[in-house]
């Protein structure tokens, strides 16, 4: 298997799909023989991405999709004026590049918020995907309906959920996502008010009195590094969220 050298970021030696950790993980169904040998082959290498990097670019081409085998990253939209719109977070096992394979340029940017590695995949070789195994073309299916359904949420709570609300529900939302693909298994997020405040569409001033009523009520405590969560159980009854299905899903 080939190494791959992608917009400067350096390729690292390469994971054999046979030793991949995420095959490990309960939340993953695993794959049958003959499709784990296919993704073996579709898979061109693994990427090192650094922590702030530009992983893709709105508006450009890109020939890769990529998994994330291990970090996370956000995608986010930009106006004219520099403000940016969060839109969704990816975590070990998300497939990005997708919306770029299917539309020809991409329609969001994604960056890096921890050190990242990557699992490449040559996007003209989809077809082959579609064509020889329709088990793991109905898995890209479902991982592009749970994104609607995630956006879907997002949307819900952007525009009717009290800032509260907003920010207890993206905080826990964010850890069963992060403890259940193995990002961390510890109760803290590595992430930034301003990173908060441009997901739930409110000024970092806000955010900032949002979190402090949150702390001053034992749920979370904003320590250097990102957010500890305190007390998951009463920050998810405050957001009105509960925890999603336990059916085993999918990745490439």
């Amino acid at each position: 298997m080939s190494k791959v050298r992608d917009n400067g970021n350096p390729a690292v030696r390469s994971l054999p799909c046979t030793q991949c950790p995420l095959r490990r993980r309960k939340t993953f169904r695993d794959f049958e023989a003959d499709e784990l040998d296919f993704v073996g082959r579709f898979k061109k290498g693994d990427l090192a991405i650094k922590k702030g990097a530009t992983v893709l670019v709105e508006g450009a081409h890109n020939p890769h999709l990529y998994t994330v085998l291990s970090g996370w990253a956000f995608r986010y939209k930009l106006l004219d004026d520099g403000r940016r719109q969060i839109v969704n977070f990816a975590m070990p096992g998300d497939l990005i590049g997708l919306q770029g394979s299917l539309m020809g340029e991409m329609q969001h940017s994604v960056e890096a918020l921890s050190p990242m590695v990557l699992c490449v995949f040559e996007k003209a070789e989809l077809f082959s995907l579609y064509e020889r195994f329709p088990a793991l073309a109905y898995d890209l299916t479902w991982m592009a309906s749970r994104e609607e359904c995630m956006l879907d949420e997002n949307l819900l709570t952007v525009g009717r959920r009290t800032a509260l609300e907003k920010v207890a529900y993206l905080l826990v939302f964010l850890l069963e996502r992060a403890q259940q693909s193995g990002l961390t298994g510890k109760r803290t997020l590595s992430i930034t008010q301003q990173h908060v405040a441009d997901t739930l569409g409110i000024s970092v001033v806000h955010t900032n009195k949002t979190i402090a009523k949150l702390a001053k009520r034992g749920l979370i405590a904003w320590e250097d590094g990102g957010c500890r969560i305190v007390n998951p159980e009463a920050l998810a009854e405050l957001a009105g969220w509960s925890a999603g299905s336990s059916v085993k899903r999918p990745f490439l």
